[in-house]
């Protein structure tokens, strides 16, 4: 599946860390994962207070989901990653640790980095939400 998936970064547009502006997918069947949260198997949050911790614990879930669905990173055409803080610098360090994991290739397709109020459950401080171009 991924030679239907073509990732673009028009000249024109400013260059990127690692992501590109336009992921284009061929026709084929989708998944939609929900946001993935720094849970552990029970549903209880984990790594209160660490960023890094959340973020491994998120990855961790995000490789299980996929994993479900026969799909690797390189699948994913979209990613919506929301850290609760408003300092460029922590959601930067969440960025680098997401695209430095397992599931870096996740983020270079269409990618969004939000600063986020609030999330879910007490502690959480990140969330990611992926969409999978799933393959034959």
């Amino acid at each position: 599946m991924t030679e239907k998936i073509t990732r673009i970064n028009p000249e024109q547009l400013h260059e990127t860390p690692g992501y590109h502006h336009i992921t284009v997918v061929e026709a084929g069947r989708t998944a939609y994962l929900a946001g993935q949260c720094p849970l552990d198997r029970k549903g209880d949050p984990i790594g209160s207070g660490s960023l890094e911790t959340q973020v491994d614990q998120v990855v961790a879930n995000a490789i299980t989901a996929l994993g479900a669905v026969s799909a690797q990173p390189e699948h994913v055409v979209r990613s919506v990653i929301y850290v609760r803080s408003t300092e460029r610098d922590i959601l930067g360090a969440a960025w680098r640790r997401l695209t430095e994991s397992a599931l870096g290739p996740a983020f270079t397709t269409a990618s969004t980095l939000l600063g986020v109020a609030q999330l879910g459950f007490a502690g959480q401080l990140v969330e990611v939400d992926l969409t999978v171009a799933l393959p034959d």
